[in-house]
């Protein structure tokens, strides 16, 4: 089951690097929409933050050391150097799902911020999060770019 959940969260982010690929005007990734609080750029680097955290140093013991405040207030990234970080976080999600077996997703998860639960439980709701999001991201470079 591990090998599985590691290729759906690099499934999601092979589709995140997609999306932020496919925008033409760069200034849309972080431009906002009437009614809509947060950007693509921001959502990215939110996600990517998640996933460094919560599977690299929950799992993977990378050591990354989150900064969630500024995942919502940093802007202007280049397109360039969002991609190469959803290229990085690929690699650390497959780095860190190396030793994951059965008995660690069946394991208590590390942290407790929504109860006590199995970290397989978590991972289940960080890939909703992650696809959730993903959704927005899609809608917003649609809305902004004026294409499918």
């Amino acid at each position: 089951m591990e090998d599985y959940l590691a290729d759906l969260f690099e499934q999601q982010l092979l589709k995140l690097k997609d999306e932020i690929s496919k925008f033409t005007n760069e200034e849309n990734i972080w431009r906002k929409v009437d009614g809509i609080s947060n950007t693509a750029g921001t959502l990215t680097l939110h996600l990517l933050g998640n996933l460094n955290f919560t599977i690299g140093t929950q799992l993977g013991n990378t050591g990354y050391v989150r900064n969630r405040e500024q995942e919502f207030s940093l802007v202007g990234v280049p397109q360039k150097k969002l991609i190469a970080d959803i290229e990085s976080t690929i690699e650390v999600i497959k780095w860190s799902f190396a030793d994951v077996d059965q008995d660690k997703l069946n394991d208590t998860y590390s942290l407790e911020f929504m109860g006590t639960k199995s970290t397989v439980w978590y991972l289940t709701f960080f890939y909703g999060h992650f696809t959730y999001h993903l959704g927005q991201i899609n809608y917003l470079r649609r809305i902004l770019e004026h294409s499918n």
